[in-house]
């Protein structure tokens, strides 16, 4: 919740301005020189190209990113709902177009973006993610930390303020991952998810359950939430899991697919007397999807072929993308460890 996330839905050519301005803004605010700013300016206009000429329209996620290494940066992520893209290599390729254009588009994504990733289905549509960080490097390899984590949180339509969060701390013993769903929407649902991350941030309870208590007796006087606390313990390899409400967790591996049922009630209201943390041995390559229920439950990436071979912001964007209900605020979470 310290990170908003900006969603732009992209029409025609009108809306570039408006995001270029906003997008420019975000850049400059957080430090990048005027090189770096305007790298991001041609992302941002060949992205929302792509989705006018291409798609008939899509949408634009955009969020504040840090990186250890190379300082804060910017992550674009462009969805659509168009044909897809069926020869995605020689797209790359400076001037190759569809539409009688200079071909420019994907290509220069690639070229300016430190990270670029993009995946395509044949009348799926087409996800495009690009990173641009502050400090320039060399190259677009990248080597994943101990744990990847990526989300999105995104207020319904209509609201300025999102009553869903996600907040997790990194260890070298433990992550500790929380996400929350204030009761409704607006103002005093992320009253009320704030403040169970507030209590979160402090807390030195070891377990999930443990945790889900503590945050019960704090936010009494909010109107509630629902939530789900995930905590990876390094040395005994496993997942501890335990949530109070709707968000659905599900574990993923490339051999199946696990559901984890929440126990009833609302945080800050009510909460079974008895809870027991759900524990789930690390395979390797498995990841870890929670969603608020403003997203859809029934989705299975078995739909989304190849789609854990890319970046956690990929699969976040897809799932996004097909299953938000937009009734709701809406957030979508995947982690993975890397051992």
């Amino acid at each position: 919740m310290d990170n908003p996330q900006l969603l732009f839905t992209v029409a025609d050519r009108s809306y570039f301005a408006l995001l270029k301005k906003e997008i420019h803004a975000l850049a400059v605010d957080i430090g990048f020189s005027a090189e770096r700013a305007g790298k991001v300016d041609i992302v941002v206009a060949e992205l929302v190209s792509n989705l006018v000429k291409h798609a008939n329209g899509g949408q634009l996620l955009v969020k504040q990113i840090k990186d250890k290494h190379r300082g804060g940066g910017i992550e674009l992520v462009s969805m659509d709902n168009g044909s897809g893209i069926t020869d995605l290599k020689r797209m790359m390729q400076d001037g190759v177009s569809t539409k009688n254009t200079l071909g420019h588009g994907l290509g220069s994504i690639q070229r300016l973006s430190d990270q670029c990733e993009i995946y395509t289905l044949k009348d799926w549509g087409t996800v495009i993610l690009s990173r641009v960080f502050k400090e320039p490097r060399e190259g677009q390899a990248k080597t994943p930390g101990v744990a990847e984590i990526s989300s999105v949180v995104i207020p319904k339509p209509g609201e300025t303020i999102c009553g869903d969060g996600v907040y997790y701390k990194l260890t070298k013993e433990k992550l500790k991952l929380f996400v929350g769903d204030g009761l409704g929407h607006g103002p005093d649902a992320a009253k009320a998810v704030n403040e169970a991350i507030n209590v979160f941030k402090n807390s030195v309870e070891e377990g999930p359950v443990d945790i889900i208590r503590q945050l019960h007796q704090s936010v009494r006087k909010t109107r509630g939430l629902v939530a789900s606390v995930a905590i990876f313990n390094f040395k005994e390899k496993k997942w501890s899991i335990c949530g109070v409400g709707n968000i659905a967790v599900k574990v993923n591996s490339f051999a199946n697919t696990k559901n984890y049922v929440s126990h009833n009630g609302i945080i800050g209201h009510n909460i079974p007397n008895t809870m027991k943390d759900q524990e789930v041995p690390y395979e390797p390559n498995q990841t870890l999807i929670l969603c608020s229920d403003g997203i859809k439950t029934r989705w299975e990436l078995f739909k989304y072929p190849g789609i854990l071979k890319n970046d956690l912001s990929v699969l976040t964007a897809a799932l996004y993308k097909d299953h938000t209900r937009n009734t709701d605020d809406a957030s979508v979470v995947a982690v993975k460890i890397n051992l």
